[in-house]
């Protein structure tokens, strides 16, 4: 009948091969078209994809939705809880996993996440009521046996936490952490000689570890081995720069061989890192006094007052450091609280009658003086000496309250190690907690979001990304990067929208053209939000209407080798690869000269463990763009992984110098 019908001027004639493609596009753009339905397996799986990729912000959104269809599923009251453990929200982690643990009471990893969640939160009698379940299900989880050790070292319950470390080193031989938390036992029970034979074969098994060099440092220190103790400690510092005792322990030392300015630089860096830090700030103040730098001395007593209004010692210190700079009312003040509390504290009462006589108050001078003069005081108290050799290493416990020792160095009450309990999340951590490791830079990807490595500015560029953003006119400049930002929860929403509103657009759209950057708005926005399977059946239709454009190859390609950490079981990983590679090898053919789609096909290469291919693309990728660092460092990796440590580092100083500062780390570690 098609024949016999006269077209309207007003439409165009169709050929049955122009309507079969027509139909074709239709039928695969209606499934993703229909009226807003929430499938709970695939928001599961965005959930864990953002997770994979640490957006957790966003993975609770797309948990909150799943439980708010099937609130009877306990994975997404699993992963919620994850996300909020991340978020350092301990309290929302716990009470999701308890969700969990009633709807589903046989996963072993809810009680583990469980646990730590309590630790987190000091319930260490609960968190070791998890782990007994844990172990009870799996003993031949290491972690489990672990942290319930460290719960009862906590609790104090070292005869238990012996077992379990004797367990420990039974089963697990090489664990060097369980050698060098035996050592700080037997430290606790004054038995150094124990310390050091079990400390040593930490050390022994892993002399990366930085709790045994720790627990080495405090040996010295009782044993008042100085230089044993600053290189004890530096090389606890070097391997994690972030644990504030170290400092504040190696100022110790220094001051103890007269190395003020070593300690000074100390008690710097303990208060960059923990600007709340009370040892330091007391210490330093103190320090300070002694190289007559008094204003800045009364800052730091400043603050350790806000911190603890009645803490004497300080009150007495800031007195002192008012009177000598002139501030003799604010000194009498302080003197004044003292006093009345100690009113036999002879050293304040002199120097509270030196202050009123400077200010003419001779009545209230007097009246001080007599005091003294009944305690047949010392003519020569009050005059503050500097340091001698054994008042420089005179300490005081912190709780210890003795105002005759105003003046002296405050250390902790208790010397301890701080440890880090074992996560070994499948769910990837925080990245910013995370010591730079053997770990491949990203894939360059699609985003709304401006390339950043915190280091160097630098705009990654490509002609047809460019050309996109100036024919397909994005409600969002579309920008290449390989480190898109973690979305908040108001960015998140803002995705949300602009997904729902392309929606009605390409609903309404005709044009194929129009159709297609459409799509690829929504497949980038799909792509953000870590859903990616709706992201590629939208760069799927995309292709099916031109199967020559090169950027859906690209972010196809990229948002395939994202699924696969978090779908791919066994097997299935190789295959999924391949599909990887088959999309960025046919961007290359359309943009031969595109340094990005060589770098990403690199990056699977390297994860297939084939690291020549690898470096042959890299090379050809730095070939095309010579200042592109990720690619630099790859290579260094995939270097690295042969076991070519020359290259390595000649890559990795090239990465580092372009801005990949994690290179410098690796760079140390291969020089060893």
């Amino acid at each position: 009948m098609l024949r016999h019908c006269r077209s309207s001027p007003l439409t165009p004639h169709l050929s049955p091969f122009r309507m079969l493609r027509w139909l074709t596009i239709f039928l695969l753009l209606a499934p993703l078209n229909v009226a807003a339905q929430f499938n709970v397996d695939r928001l599961i799986i965005n959930g864990r994809s953002a997770l994979y990729y640490e957006d957790y912000v966003l993975a609770i959104q797309h948990f909150n939705r799943a439980i708010s269809a099937k609130p009877y599923l306990y994975e997404p009251w699993f992963y919620r809880g994850v996300a909020k453990y991340y978020l350092d929200d301990f309290y929302g982690a716990e009470q999701d996993c308890s969700e969990a643990i009633n709807l589903n009471p046989y996963i072993n990893n809810m009680y583990e996440l469980r646990g730590l969640c309590r630790i987190r939160q000091q319930k260490y009698e609960e968190a070791i009521q998890d782990y007994d379940i844990a172990i009870h299900n799996d003993s031949s989880a290491q972690n489990f046996w672990f942290n319930r050790m460290l719960c009862r070292y906590e609790l104090k319950q070292y005869d238990q936490a012996q077992l379990d470390l004797d367990t420990i080193i039974q089963h697990w031989s090489k664990n060097a952490r369980a050698y060098s938390i035996k050592a700080q036992i037997y430290m606790l029970k004054k038995d150094t000689t124990q310390a050091a034979t079990w400390l040593n074969k930490a050390l022994e098994i892993d002399p990366y570890d930085a709790e045994g060099w720790m627990t080495a440092a405090n040996i010295s220190l009782a044993r008042a081995q100085w230089g044993d103790a600053e290189r004890q400690l530096s090389e606890a510092i070097r391997l994690r720069p972030k644990m504030v005792s170290n400092y504040v322990n190696r100022a110790l030392v220094r001051l103890n061989t007269n190395n003020l300015r070593g300690a000074m630089a100390d008690y710097d860096l303990a208060i960059e890192i923990d600007p709340n830090n009370f040892l330091a700030h007391y210490n330093r103040g103190l320090l300070r006094v002694q190289v007559g730098d008094d204003n800045r001395a009364i800052e730091d007593f400043d603050f350790i007052l806000q911190m603890e209004p009645g803490n004497l010692m300080a009150t007495f210190n800031r007195a002192v450091l008012h009177h000598k700079t002139g501030n003799l009312r604010a000194a009498i003040t302080d003197y004044t609280t003292v006093i009345n509390q100690y009113p036999n504290f002879w050293v304040g009462l002199k120097n509270r009658a030196e202050c009123y006589r400077r200010l003419g108050m001779v009545n209230q001078a007097e009246m001080d003086e007599f005091r003294i003069f009944k305690a047949q005081m010392d003519k020569h108290v009050g005059i503050q000496p500097r340091w001698t050799a054994a008042q420089r290493r005179a300490t005081r416990k912190k709780s210890e309250i003795d105002m005759s020792k105003y003046n002296q160095i405050v250390v902790a009450d208790e010397e301890t190690v701080e440890h880090e309990f074992k996560y070994d999340s499948p769910y990837r951590g925080r990245v910013q907690d995370r010591e730079v490791g053997n770990e491949y830079q990203p894939m360059y990807l699609l985003a709304y979001s401006k390339y950043n490595n915190v280091v160097r500015a630098y705009l990654a560029f490509d002609s047809t990304v460019d050309a996109f953003n100036q024919k397909g006119k994005p409600r969002h400049t579309v920008y290449l990067t390989c480190n898109p930002a973690q979305l908040d929860e108001k960015t998140s929403k803002a995705y949300f929208s602009l997904v729902d509103s392309l929606a009605a657009n390409i609903d309404a759209t005709l044009d194929m053209t129009d159709t297609k950057y459409l799509l690829m708005q929504r497949a980038v926005a799909y792509t953000s939000l870590q859903n990616l399977d709706d992201a590629v059946a939208d760069l799927n239709t995309i292709l099916s209407i031109d199967s020559t454009d090169m950027l859906a190859y690209w972010q196809r390609g990229v948002c395939l080798s994202m699924r696969i950490p978090v779908v791919a079981q066994g097997t299935d990983i190789h295959m999924m690869q391949e599909r990887v590679i088959d999309n960025f090898s046919k961007a290359i053919v359309l943009a031969p000269k595109n340094a990005y789609l060589y770098y990403n096909r690199a990056n699977v290469y390297a994860a297939r463990g084939e690291y020549q291919k690898a470096i042959d693309d890299y090379s050809k990728a730095i070939e095309c763009n010579s200042n592109l660092p990720e690619a630099f460092f790859n290579r260094g990796l995939s270097y690295g992984n042969m076991g070519d440590k020359q290259h390595a580092v000649q890559d990795l100083s090239a990465a580092g110098q372009l801005g990949v500062y994690g290179a410098y780390n690796l760079i140390k570690q291969y020089s060893k």
